[in-house]
Parts: structure tokens; sequence; C-alpha cells
């Protein structure tokens, strides 16, 4: 079997699994959305509870760890410089760290290591803030650099340059939505995964304002029937794309009715089956179902929210949505009809920016003060437990083989007792 044949099968495989895959290969999971299929998950941990292991990280990071199989691999910053890091999960310790580049500054709460990495399981990808993509096997082997912005001009977010790649089969989906600090159009990349070139670029436009063209989320993959479709949100409208060309398929606007400009979006769309639920700056939230073609706003829109997050991306099971806002105000909604379960129910107060995740019949939020809530999953609201690490936190929780892995300023922490090839 060719080679990119075997990739393309590979990275389908946990592209489209279903959430009982074991290993968490990019941002959002298995699945792509947040939810995991796991079982017998640690619901209570402290500093020394439940702790398996701690690795010392040298700053803050918004990146999320991911993992597949022993490995544990992340994005650093350290000073200037920003690095790749690969860390054994049986004994807590990194097995390699490779220099990314540098270039490293902080702008608000993030730096140039916010994208997280994304592997197929013999490959990792990783973006920088800056503008470097890398590719790697996991043994530490460089195989190939591009600099984007370089080949394609430099930047223009407010806040820099956030978004994660997308890997589907044997290519990477890249987004640069920007607008605020630059003239030059927003886009999107496929670039080959074996090889780190450019198959096509196209331009996304959009009519946003000042601030609003700026998005920092990342790409979904929308898959029904035959059709599969890359899914792009920002500069207030929420748009579908040809893996295979990068044609523009869909469009749907509405994300920003007031025109307001400083309506950047960093929440990113969330897909379960046919439906496709699309953040902005928390008014609205728009759930849209799959299938249509050029403007879609009137025909295949949903329902639409009027309180939906901000910064946390939302998470579902297909059943229901769950939504925290950044003051850590929590709802569940019906996630076909929009219609209300339970809203405005408080976590603990303080400012959320990392993302819910599902599995286990729990939702799993970490604030920025390093306490992770646990809920129960249903229609009804409660608590679980409180889990406190009292360290400034902005990255998601990563679930795999009956561990959660939580990264925050100074420590990545793994929880629970790894079992290797269960599911729970």
């Amino acid at each position: 079997m060719p080679m990119k044949t075997a990739l393309t099968i590979l990275a389908l495989s946990y592209a489209v699994a279903a959430p009982t895959a074991e290993n968490w290969p990019q941002w959002r999971g298995p699945s792509l959305n947040g939810a995991s299929g796991e079982r017998d998950l640690p619901a209570r941990w402290s500093k020394t509870e439940n702790i398996t292991w701690k690795v010392a990280l040298p700053a803050l990071s918004g990146s999320t760890p991911i993992v597949w199989g022993d490995r544990i691999l992340l994005s650093v910053a350290e000073g200037d410089d920003l690095y790749l890091w690969s860390v054994d999960r049986t004994r807590g310790v990194p097995n390699w760290k490779r220099r990314l580049g540098g270039g490293n500054v902080r702008m608000q709460k993030q730096n140039m290591s916010s994208p997280s990495p994304v592997t197929d399981g013999r490959h990792v990808w990783v973006m920088t803030g800056t503008g470097i993509l890398k590719a790697f096997d996991l043994a530490g082997k460089e195989l190939w650099v591009r600099d984007i912005q370089k080949d394609y001009g430099r930047f223009g977010l407010n806040w820099g340059y956030g978004s994660s790649p997308l890997l589907y089969g044997d290519a990477l989906y890249v987004q640069v939505l920007h607008g605020m600090r630059t003239n030059d159009p927003s886009y999107l990349l496929r670039i080959d995964t074996t090889t780190g070139r450019t198959v096509w670029r196209v331009e996304r436009p959009t009519q946003a304002r000042f601030e609003s063209p700026d998005s920092y989320t990342t790409p979904a993959l929308l898959r029904y029937g035959t059709n599969t479709e890359i899914v792009i949100t920002g500069g207030d409208v929420v748009t579908g794309h040809d893996p295979a060309t990068g044609k523009e398929l869909w469009r749907a606007s509405g994300l920003n009715p007031d025109n307001d400009g400083s309506y950047r979006i960093v929440a990113s769309p969330v897909v379960h089956g046919e439906l496709v639920y699309v953040p902005s700056r928390e008014r609205p939230m728009l759930a849209l179902k799959a299938g249509g073609r050029g403007d879609v706003t009137r025909s295949h829109v949903m329902w639409s929210f009027g309180n939906g997050p901000d910064v946390p991306t939302p998470v579902t099971d297909g059943t229901y949505l769950y939504a925290v806002n950044d003051r850590g105000i929590m709802w569940c909604l019906d996630a076909r009809t929009g219609r209300e379960i339970y809203g405005r129910k408080r976590l603990r107060p303080g400012t959320y920016s990392g993302s819910p995740v599902i599995a286990d019949g729990k939702i799993y939020v970490t604030n920025e003060d390093g306490l992770t809530s646990v809920a129960k999953a249903g229609p009804t609201f409660e608590i679980l437990a409180e889990n406190d690490f009292d360290d400034y936190t902005l990255s998601s929780p990563a679930i795999s083989e009956g561990q959660i892995f939580i990264r925050t300023t100074h420590f990545l922490y793994c929880i629970g007792n790894w079992r290797p090839g269960t599911k729970g």
C-alpha cells in the first residue's frame, strides 16, 4: 500500500471516528468536537490526590496537549523561543524537545504557542503564532518546515494568531482570517502533509469591519451522506468549503446582526452529525443543518440562541448542547431545537477561557484560576466535584485511556490511571 494512501486511511479513521476512540489527536479530541467515549474517568483530584505525575512547564499557553498512545505532545513557549515537546506518558518526563523558532511575544492572554499540535499517530504537525508550520515524526525528526507569513504576508490579527490546523486525509487545513491590522485578504490553505507544499490557497472575502474580520477559531469537519466539507467561522459569517478545491460551497451570515466592529470570533464551530453549531461573540449562537449551497442564512439556520459563549467553544453529545460563557454561566440546550433545558447556572465565579469537554456522563470545565468543575451531563444541572490546581490556566482538558491531562502555567498534570488499549 502506498504511504500516502496508508496515511489517508489512518487519518480518516480518527478524524471521523465515533467518540469511543481512545487517543486525543488534536485540540477537540477524537471526534473533533470535544466529546470522548471514555468511561470510569476520575471526577476528583487535587495537587496531590489522584495525580499520576506532573511535568514542569516554563510558561503559560492556551495550547491543549494532544495524546497518542504513550506520548503527549504540546507546544511550549520559553522566553523568546517556541518548542514542541514530546512527553513520555509512562514516566512523565520529556522524550525530546524541538525548537520551532523564535519571536515569541505575549499578546493579552495568549503567546505564540497558542495553536495546538495535531497527530495521526506517526507524525505530528505544529503551527506557531509566528506562522512557522513544521512536521516531525514521533521520534522528533524534522520532516519539513513552512513560514506562512513569509509566503503570504504578515498576519493582521489584533491579538495574535491562535488557530490550530485541521488534519483530514493527506492534508492540513490552515486558516488565516484577519483584517484588524492588515488590508490583505483572509484565506484558507490546504497543505500536503507529506511534503509541506501548498495544494491550494483560496481567499475568503468578508464585509466585516475594524476588528470583526479577526478570527481565532479552528476549522471543523462536516460529514454527511457522501459529502465532506471544511467549516470556517470568522468575519461575521460561517462558510463551508470543498476539501479538494477550497471552493466556497455555502455561506451564512447573521453572526453580527448589529454590524459591531469589535465582533471578532474566538469560539470555534462544533459539528455533530449533520448539525453545525456556530458561536459568535455571545449573541447569537446559530445552529445550521448540512446540505445547503449558496447563501443558506434563511434556508438552513435551524435556530438561534442569544446567550452563547465568547471564548470557550461549546460541546455536545448530540442530545444536549452545553455552553459556558466567560463568566462561568452555563446553559444546556436541546441540540436539535435550541430549546433551553436549563440556563444561567453558576459555576464557581471566575474567568473561563478553556473549552468544556464531555465524557463518561460528565462535563469538565476548567477556569483561568485552574479550577476544574465536573458537572453531570444531562437535563439536570449538578456539580459533582470541584478540583483546584490554583494556577493560571488557559487550555482545555484532554482525555485518553482513563486519564485526564490538564495544562496550567507551571505544570502539565496527568490525572488517573492509564488503561492502555481499553475504552473504560
